[in-house]
């Protein structure tokens, strides 16, 4: 069908608002270095605002305007898992993030697995850190190029395909990162974020009184309709009632695995202060306040007199089919791209970022010109986006199904070696690698064969259990005593600096 006038109003408004985030996304190229340092860490200059939007910005992503209504939708007080472990998640940072930074400053790592191989002195950790970040990003890049494929398909009655609006919008993220690296992201983060927390609220509250008569009125609605979805922990992918094994071992996974992604992790090296970073953590909750709303459009569309193809697309779906204003909805669907986006940003950057420095320089132990290292970054961001964009256009099924069981499977594996880095003393380089090995071969495993998870416990959790074990086995076997280089790492990680 060809576009009427209301769907070419909506096109017109989300095209303008990607310009708009190009334009931002451009402009802080003139702040910053022409050093490997400045691409990746912004020259350690980021402060409150920008910190804050880019942690919870990224976070609230594809996977929660367009993964959390369709999980509400379809598997009801199951959505609710990410409200319990987005609370929660963020807190060891208030305690690693610091003790990093020190790190950071005094011997210039501007990544997480360069700052743990340099402890054990070991680069096969580094190289091993990278490829399983790449094998946890690239699935949660994906998602946010889906959820914008997504979007862009629904507001032209589906004349744009999605393999092709995908294309369109992460071209547009390829560009600024390229050009601007992490404070390209970080201030399209701000941009991103202040517009979906407004427009969340707006719909979260609106579709529930438009088509309920509020939210209590819902609710008691979809009591009386579909009682099961409001028995908590809600329904697995079957429709079935969700084991309580499978609801709070993926909580924990959530929780363990939150703090220990790169792209965030890596906010430890960017901070101007470490102040900064300690705020960062006390206000990331109130991210999580603007989670309700986005739920809240889920349970909406429950009772609605027509069904999404998927439950992801539960979102547009409704936008598309209640007569609004058409400037309106393009606000809306900018704002589904908007979460797409502040995700898709400083993910594509922190992959492309850790496999250089990582995989190339760290693990291999070579030396490049900083020019040279940041042209080898953005060559590997164009790769990255190509490999994503292969999943994305490949992959059916929930969104949040591909975050929980093939993002955090991964990543929560670097939990018990961050903390061992900072803290254990009798940690060594060959426990630290034996644990990551260890661990992502059990995950692997247990995704393979997922009927070996007994209990319906999340595959991430049996593999970080048998990551630490090996970890703390190893190392106890291995260890001799503590040499010079490894005191004065300790010492630099354990010693608070003076602060302006």
């Amino acid at each position: 069908m060809e576009l009427g006038t209301s769907s070419t109003t909506v096109l017109a408004v989300v095209i303008l608002y990607l310009v708009a985030n190009l334009i931002v996304g451009i402009l802080p190229a003139r702040r910053t270095s022409n050093s490997a340092t400045g691409f990746v860490a912004g020259d350690r200059s980021l402060g409150l605002i920008v910190m804050y939007f880019i942690t919870g910005a990224t976070i609230f992503s594809a996977f929660a305007f367009l993964g959390g209504p369709g999980r509400a939708y379809s598997r009801g007080a199951a959505a609710f898992y990410i409200l319990a472990y987005g609370t929660l998640g963020f807190l060891p940072f208030y305690f690693l993030g610091p003790r990093a930074s020190r790190l950071g400053r005094r011997y210039g790592f501007v990544t997480q697995a360069e700052m743990v191989a340099h402890r054990f002195n070991l680069p096969a950790i580094a190289g091993l850190m990278a490829v399983i970040s790449a094998l946890a990003f690239i699935p949660y890049l994906a998602l946010q190029m889906q959820g914008a494929g997504l979007v862009v398909s629904a507001v032209t009655g589906g004349e744009v395909p999605r393999w092709l609006g995908a294309l369109i919008v992460y071209t547009v993220v390829t560009i600024y990162v390229l050009r601007s690296g992490v404070l390209g992201a970080g201030w399209t983060n701000v941009f991103q974020g202040v517009f979906m927390l407004v427009l969340a609220w707006v719909l979260g509250l609106y579709l529930p009184y438009h088509l309920y008569g509020g939210v209590e009125a819902m609710f008691r609605r979809i009591a009386e309709e579909r009682p099961e979805l409001l028995v908590s922990p809600g329904l697995d992918a079957g429709g079935e009632p969700w084991s309580w094994g499978g609801y709070t071992s993926s909580v924990l996974v959530s929780i363990i695995g939150f703090s220990c992604w790169p792209h965030l992790f890596m906010k430890a090296f960017t901070a101007r202060h470490e102040r900064t970073l300690r705020r960062t953590v006390v206000l990331y909750p109130t991210f999580q306040i603007f989670l309700v709303p986005i739920l809240l459009i889920g349970f909406a569309g429950v009772l609605f007199e027509t069904a999404p193809a998927s439950p992801n697309e539960i979102l547009p779906h409704l936008l598309m089919n209640l007569n609004l204003p058409a400037v309106m909805v393009g606000l809306f669907c900018a704002g589904a791209l908007a979460a797409s986006m502040s995700s898709g940003d400083t993910m594509s950057h922190a992959t492309a970022s850790i496999l250089v420095r990582d995989g190339l320089i760290a693990a291999r132990r070579r030396e490049m010109q900083p020019l040279a290292e940041r042209r080898a970054i953005r060559i590997a961001l164009v790769l990255v986006m190509g490999v994503s964009y292969a999943v994305a256009v490949s992959y059916e099924g929930s969104f949040v199904d591909l975050v929980l069981y093939y993002a955090y499977g991964p990543i929560v594996q670097f939990a018990p070696v961050i903390v061992a880095t900072l803290y254990w003393k009798r940690a060594t380089g060959p426990g630290v690698l034996s644990g990551l090995s260890v661990g992502i071969a059990v995950y692997l495993v247990l995704v393979v064969w997922p009927k070996l998870a007994v209990g319906g416990v999340s595959p991430g959790l049996y593999a970080v259990l048998a990551n630490t074990l090996t970890l703390v086995a190893v190392s106890l076997s291995s260890r001799s005593a503590l040499d010079e280089r490894e005191r004065e790492y300790l010492a630099v990680a354990g010693t608070p600096p003076v602060e302006d």
